[in-house]
């Protein structure tokens, strides 16, 4: 792994994490991308690439805590205080029982979604569904009556949506947004909740999980200017992508990023196949 690498892909995770498009799936065919075009066997991914993976997510959730630490420190606040009527106790809530909902989705599909790292083209039929998820919610989210705020059963389901996203291809927030949008919940309320609802899990695998597994002896052999530096990238693209696509997404369709993750997977599944 160099530095150029480094650099691309924290800029791929700080772009892709917030908008609907995976970003595991985005670093998945970043990284094996650049292995063809370098000549090296997709096959190979050594522990290095899989710490980077995991710091480049530490960056983009240091943007999601500095982008929302007002609203976070309200939820915060409201937890402590036990006023189970204030929205942001139930805010709070929901996201314990979202993020213990996701983890037993995600945590059986973890040994599948490390095989999808060295299966591109499979991971471009997750994308491909992903654009037509978000299609469908377009469509389909007119014809219901939107909610004044986010409930116990709309807020499972996009937890449930939020574990199935383990798997590369299938987008985190493109799933959790589609989701809000088809229980009634309107795109920037969906959009919020979602960045929110991912702190934990984020949290979980860019410090809990290293932490348990690193090698120290091996970690001094990294290349730690690479991956700071792919960090520091991911965390500037991240905040810039929630400011910018937070705007976006309470003015305009996400069709958009549907008919990407379409074309995306498609042109993934034809150049990686036989692969």
């Amino acid at each position: 792994m160099d530095l150029i690498q480094s650099i691309l892909m924290g800029l791929v995770q700080g772009l892709s994490e917030f908008l609907p498009i995976s970003s595991s799936a985005h670093l998945v065919l970043t990284s094996n991308f650049y292995k063809v075009f370098k000549g090296i066997e997709i096959v190979t991914e050594s522990n290095q690439e899989i710490f980077l993976d995991i710091m480049l997510h530490l960056g983009t959730l240091i943007a999601v805590l500095i982008f929302f630490r007002k609203e976070i420190w309200e939820i915060i606040k409201a937890l402590f205080s036990g006023k189970r009527e204030d929205k942001n106790f139930k805010t709070g809530i929901y996201i314990i029982i979202g993020t213990f909902v996701s983890v037993l989705i995600a945590f059986p599909l973890k040994d599948i979604a490390g095989a999808l790292v060295f299966k591109p083209a499979f991971v471009g039929i997750l994308l491909i569904f992903t654009g037509c998820l978000l299609l469908f919610s377009e469509k389909y989210s007119k014809k219901i009556i939107e909610k004044k705020s986010i409930t116990l059963k709309n807020s499972i389901l996009i937890a449930i949506a939020q574990g199935l996203a383990a798997l590369p291809g299938f987008s985190r927030s493109g799933l959790t947004i589609a989701t809000g949008l088809l229980s009634g919940i309107g795109r920037a309320e969906a959009a919020k909740y979602s960045f929110l609802l991912s702190i934990p899990i984020i949290l979980g695998a860019s410090m809990l999980y290293p932490m348990m597994t690193l090698d120290i002896k091996e970690a001094a052999t990294y290349n730690w200017t690479a991956i700071i530096a792919g960090t520091i990238v991911s965390g500037i693209s991240g905040y810039l992508c929630i400011k910018y696509f937070l705007k976006f997404v309470s003015k305009f369709s996400l069709s958009v990023f549907g008919y990407y993750c379409l074309i995306m997977g498609i042109f993934t599944v034809i150049f990686f196949m036989g692969r």
